[in-house]
């Protein structure tokens, strides 16, 4: 028994029901919408044997970058794999793939992908699953191509070709391509108004232009479309937060984060605290000091016991217990990370990824709060231009960027401080941040003439993105 779906694919082991709800989950995937979840176990009862079912299944698993859900997942998987379904050759790739990254080997999944697309370029899992594996491990250029290079086998009227171009927008703005990729992120959002990782990839490409007003502008007009009811909208404002961190606002700021970010309605999901540690973390940095609410998100992290499964995870946990001065609980952390490393994990992707980043990002946070600027600079310098590779975006990482800014201004390292402050002025020099950072360099120098125009400078991108909450 088999069927097909609305693109001619082979669905093996599935009759007209499960049919149904994988096409249901397929959308509810595109769009982040909750439901993806009941369809696909709705798709698993209606014919347990489907190969693409228990992918999809595997691939929820582990979306969330929870090692709680990927365990499971894992063993559901094998006692499916047990039997021996039958598959076709895409079938088989996406299994592969699932199997790959229920292994630890993310970079692999993502390369069964790649190859699986060629292929087979509407295959609109196959591409959603690859981006999100681009995400998780901060490649830009595959983020970029592996949707682009689909797209021109999709017509443009196709209810999927708004979420595809949605998913290349967001590579187009991650390589740093930000006029097509607005354009293109417009389009997926003027065809599907709750789109909510369109509009997230616009958002990102006014963020790493400096257009914060317009950013705010964005979001403001249609925040009944992202808000809620999906598995973004806590992102979608953090990303809101980071506008008005810019603008000074910090007590906007705070206000999202009590209402949306974190809170005692708050799951605890990875995903979520990693965006709260992020906020806070930027305060605390400009010396915005929240010891209650650090501490209650230090809470959060430390009941998830997270063992060593995605080191993006672990520098953001890291963060809060930091803010919340458990500083022997961050070192612990970094501990902990040091005696898995010190065993071999052939195939499994956080072993480089927490060598190579994750780990000298976690001590250097520790001794940034320890008041060891210098020590702090001298880890991040040799990795500042590579920690793309332990995943996230590049407004993700700019919390780490920042960090080295201030540990550069703290430690006195002038020539330094005055690299960096000159790189993110010319990229962005509409940020108040940047500004502001730049007078104080420039305080320390006794440059008094040029702090002052700093300042004055930094006065005037505020006012611009104020303006747009009419204040």
């Amino acid at each position: 028994m088999s069927t097909v779906d609305r693109h001619g694919l082979e669905l093996s082991g599935m009759g007209p029901e499960a049919a149904r709800h994988h096409e249901r989950a397929l959308d509810a995937l595109l769009f982040f919408r909750p439901e993806v979840s009941a369809e696909v176990e709705a798709a698993l009862r209606a014919a347990p044997e489907a190969p693409m079912a228990h992918a999809f299944a595997a691939y929820l698993g582990l979306l969330g970058t929870e090692s709680a859900d990927a365990a499971a997942a894992r063993e559901r998987y094998a006692a499916f794999a047990a039997g021996g379904a039958r598959a076709d050759a895409r079938e088989s790739a996406h299994l592969a793939a699932a199997e790959a990254w229920l292994a630890g080997d993310i970079h692999r999944a993502g390369d069964i992908l790649r190859d699986l697309v060629v292929a087979h370029p509407r295959d609109a899992l196959a591409l959603a699953i690859g981006h999100q594996i681009d995400f998780f491990t901060g490649d830009a250029t595959r983020l970029r191509d592996r949707v682009g290079g689909a797209l021109s086998a999709w017509d443009p009227d196709d209810p999927h070709y708004g979420p595809l171009l949605g998913m290349s927008a967001f590579g187009l703005e991650e390589t740093g391509h930000y006029e097509r990729s607005e354009q293109a992120g417009l389009a997926a959002v003027a065809a599907h108004p709750r789109d909510v990782w369109a509009i997230h990839a616009v958002v990102h490409t006014y963020e790493m232009q400096g257009r914060f007003a317009e950013g705010i502008r964005f979001l403001d007009a249609r925040v009944g479309d992202w808000s809620g009811g999906n598995y973004l909208n806590v992102h979608n404002w953090w990303h809101y937060g980071l506008y008005a961190i810019e603008a000074g606002a910090i007590d906007r700021a705070l206000a999202i984060y009590d209402a949306v970010l974190h809170n005692d309605r708050s799951m605890g999901v990875a995903m979520e605290l990693l965006d709260a540690s992020a906020l806070l973390w930027r305060i605390h940095l400009a010396g915005g000091e929240q010891r209650e609410r650090w501490a209650r998100l230090a809470d959060a992290w430390a009941a998830r016991a997270d063992g060593p499964y995605y080191a993006f995870n672990d520098v953001h946990a890291v963060m809060a217990y930091l803010g919340a001065g458990r500083i022997a609980d961050a070192e612990a952390v970094t501990r902990e990370r040091e005696r898995w490393l010190a065993d071999p994990h052939p195939g499994v992707s956080n072993h480089t990824m927490t060598a190579e980043v994750g780990l000298p990002v976690c001590r250097a946070l520790v001794a940034f709060e320890q008041g060891r600027y210098r020590d702090t600079v001298d880890i991040l310098v040799p990795i500042r231009h590579r920690l793309n590779t332990f995943g996230g975006s590049h407004a993700q990482r700019d919390a780490i960027q920042q960090t080295l800014v201030e540990a550069a201004l703290r430690a006195h390292r002038h020539d330094l401080a005055r690299t960096l402050l000159s790189e993110r002025v010319n990229l962005r020099p509409s940020s108040p941040y940047n500004w502001l950072a730049r007078a104080r360099l420039a305080e320390e120098l006794g440059r008094a003439a040029e702090a002052a125009t700093a300042r004055e400078h930094a006065a005037e991108h505020t006012k611009a993105i104020t303006v747009a909450w009419g204040r």
